[in-house]
C-alpha cells in the first residue's frame, strides 16, 4: 500500500538541527534508511514539512517510518493512504459496486 507521509517538524527542534549544522546531513540519513519512492519539502501552518511517498508491505512497517521522524524532528506525523492512477483504475469495480448500493436514487 502506497502512503503519503507529512512529517512536519517542531520549529525548536528544526532550529536547533539548523543552527548546529546537521539538518542536512540528518534528513538524509533518514531518507536513506527509509527509501521513500518520492520525497517533497516544503512549509506547512508554519511549520518545516516533509512529504514522503513510501510502500508498505504491512502496517507493522509503520513504527519503522514513524520513529526516525518521531526521534530526529520531533515531528508531528500523519499516513495517508493514496493511489496512482493505475491503482484508482483497478479501484473502479468496489467503487461501481458501493454506488449502485449506497448512492442515491435517480432523478430522472
Amino acid at each position: 500500500m502506497r502512503i503519503l507521509v507529512k512529517a512536519s517538524m517542531t520549529t525548536e527542534a528544526g532550529n536547533r538541527l539548523t543552527r548546529n549544522g546537521t539538518l542536512g546531513s540528518v534528513m538524509k540519513s533518514v531518507l536513506e534508511d527509509l527509501k521513500p519512492e518520492a520525497v517533497y519539502f516544503g512549509a506547512e501552518n508554519g511549520k518545516r514539512t516533509t512529504y514522503l511517498f513510501v510502500n508498505v508491505q504491512d502496517a507493522s512497517e509503520i513504527p519503522g517510518i514513524a520513529e526516525p521522524l518521531f526521534l530526529a524532528f520531533d515531528a508531528d506525523i500523519d499516513f495517508i493512504p493514496v493511489m496512482t492512477p493505475a491503482d484508482l483504475a483497478n479501484a473502479g469495480p468496489g467503487i461501481e459496486k458501493a454506488a449502485k448500493k449506497y448512492g442515491a436514487p435517480s432523478l430522472t
